[in-house]
C-alpha cells in the first residue's frame, strides 16, 4: 500500500497515524506540500516503509530516529525544510537504502564520526549539500559504499528503482530534483546504477580524502562551496566512469593533476575560486572547458587561459612517457656512455704501458697547452670546459700511446 499526497498544498502537520501505519505501508510521500511543525516519531518497530518522501515542506526539529525500524527503507528524502538536527547516525541500520537525500536544512556537526556498523553496500545517491555540516569528510563513511567502490552496479542489470506491490508497480525515484552538471536537474525515473555525491555548501575542512579514487562508479561528485584545503589528490584521476566534477569556491592549492586527463567521460569541469597555480593540463578533455572553469585561480597559466606559462612552469613535474622520460633516460646514457670511453681509455692505457708515471705526462702537456692558448688568446679559453678537457686527455693519450709503440 501507499499514501501519496504530493502536490497539493496541503498544510498543518503530519498525523502521528502515518508512523502508526508505517507497518502497512511501503510508500509515504507528502512532498511538495506546505506542511509544518515536526515528523512523527512513531514509526513502528515492523516498519515496512521502502520509500519515504515528505520534501519540500516547512517541517522543523530533528530526524525521528524510530526511523531506524524501517529496514527495508531504499529512498529518504527530506530536503528543502527546516530540519535542524546532527546527522542521522541510526542510517548505519538502513543496509537496504539506495537514496539519501537532505538537501537544504539546517543539519550541523559532523559527519567522519559516523560509525558504520553494516556495509551500505547499495547505497549511491547521497545529497547533504546546503546545510552547516562541518568538520573533515566522512573517508570512513565513503569506505563502505560498496555500490560505487566495489562495483556492485556492474554486476547486475541496470534497473530502474520500482517495486512491484499488490500488483501496481511503484517508482520510487518519480520526479526527484539534483543538482547535476550545475543545472537543477528533475529525473522522471532513476537508474540503480546512476551514483552521485553531493556535500556542496557546507563548512567541511581539511583535505580531500585521497581513498574518493576508489569509488570507481561515481558519476556526479560535488564539493563546492566549502573550506577544503590542500592539493587535488591525483587518485580523482582514477574515476573513469566521472562526468561531472565541481570543486569551486574552496581553498585548494598547487597544481592540477595531469591524472584528471584519464577522465575520458568528464562533460563539466569547475575548479573555480580557488588558489590553485601552475600550468592547466592540456589534450583530451581539458581541452573542451572554458576560462569559466579556472576563474579566480590567479597563478593558474596556459590555454584556455590568455596568460602563458614560463619555461619552467610548462615542464610537468611527472614525466610524459612517450617525452620528457624519453629525453631523461638518453642524458643518463649519454652520461655513462662519456664515462665508459673514458674509463676505456685510461685502462687501455695502463694496460698498455704499465707504468703510471703516463699519466703525470699527459697532465703536464693538457696543462701547457691551456696556458699556451690562454696566453694566445688573453683570457680564458671558450673551450675549457669538460667536452674540452675530454677531448683534450683522449687526443695525448693516444698519442703518447703511439710514441711509446715507436
Amino acid at each position: 500500500m501507499g499514501l501519496i499526497l504530493s502536490e497539493n498544498n496541503l498544510d498543518g502537520t503530519i498525523l502521528e497515524c502515518i508512523g502508526n501505519l508505517s507497518s502497512s505501508l511501503s510508500v509515504v510521500d507528502l512532498g511538495n506540500n506546505n506542511f509544518h511543525g515536526q515528523i512523527p516519531e512513531n514509526f513502528a518497530k515492523g516498519c515496512l516503509l521502502k520509500s519515504l518522501r515528505i520534501n519540500n515542506n516547512e517541517l522543523e526539529g530533528s530526524l525521528p530516529q524510530s526511523l531506524g525500524n524501517c529496514k527495508d527503507l531504499k529512498l529518504l528524502n527530506v530536503g528543502n525544510n527546516n530540519l535542524n538536527d546532527t546527522f542521522p547516525n541510526w542510517l548505519r541500520n538502513l543496509d537496504q537504502l539506495q537514496v539519501l537525500i537532505l538537501r537544504s536544512n539546517k543539519f550541523y556537526g559532523q559527519v567522519d564520526s559516523f560509525d558504520v556498523t553494516v556495509s551500505l553496500n547499495l547505497l549511491h545517491v547521497i545529497d547533504l549539500s546546503h546545510n552547516n555540516f562541518s568538520g573533515y569528510l566522512p573517508a570512513h563513511f565513503f569506505e563502505h559504499l560498496d555500490a560505487i567502490r566495489e562495483g556492485y552496479g556492474k554486476k547486475v542489470e541496470p534497473k530502474y528503482m520500482v517495486d512491484a506491490i499488490g500488483g501496481i508497480t511503484m517508482n520510487y525515484a518519480l520526479g526527484l530534483s539534483f543538482t547535476t552538471k550545475g543545472l537543477e536537474t528533475k529525473f522522471q525515473s532513476l537508474l540503480s546504477i546512476w551514483t552521485m555525491i553531493d556535500l556542496s555548501s557546507n563548512q567541511f575542512s581539511g583535505e580531500i580524502p585521497k581513498m574518493l579514487g576508489e569509488l570507481h562508479l561515481l558519476i556526479d561528485l560535488n564539493l563546492s562551496h566549502n573550506c577544503l584545503i590542500g592539493p587535488i589528490p591525483s587518485s580523482l584521476g582514477d574515476l573513469s566512469e566521472l562526468e561531472s566534477l565541481d570543486l569551486s569556491s574552496n581553498k585548494l592549492e598547487g597544481k592540477i593533476p595531469t591524472e584528471l586527463k584519464n577522465l575520458g567521460f568528464l562533460e563539466i569541469l569547475n575548479l573555480s575560486q580557488n588558489h590553485l597555480k601552475g600550468p592547466i593540463p592540456q589534450g583530451k578533455q581539458f581541452d573542451t572547458f572554458t576560462n569559466d572553469s579556472y576563474l579566480g585561480n590567479l597563478d593558474l597559466c596556459g590555454l584556455p587561459l590568455s596568460k602563458s606559462c614560463d619555461t619552467d612552469e610548462e615542464t610537468p613535474a611527472k614525466f610524459d612517457r612517450d617525452g620528457d622520460e624519453l629525453n631523461w633516460k638518453i642524458s643518463i646514457l649519454m652520461g655513462y656512455g662519456s664515462g665508459l670511453v673514458l674509463g676505456m681509455s685510461m685502462a687501455y692505457i695502463v694496460f698498455t704501458t704499465g707504468k703510471p708515471w703516463w699519466l703525470i705526462r699527459i697532465i703536464e702537456r693538457v696543462q701547457q697547452r691551456f696556458a699556451e692558448s690562454k696566453k694566445k688568446r688573453k683570457g680564458k679559453p671558450k673551450n675549457c670546459n669538460k667536452e674540452y678537457i675530454l677531448q683534450e686527455w683522449l687526443i695525448y693519450s693516444k698519442e703518447f700511446v703511439n710514441n711509446k709503440g715507436r
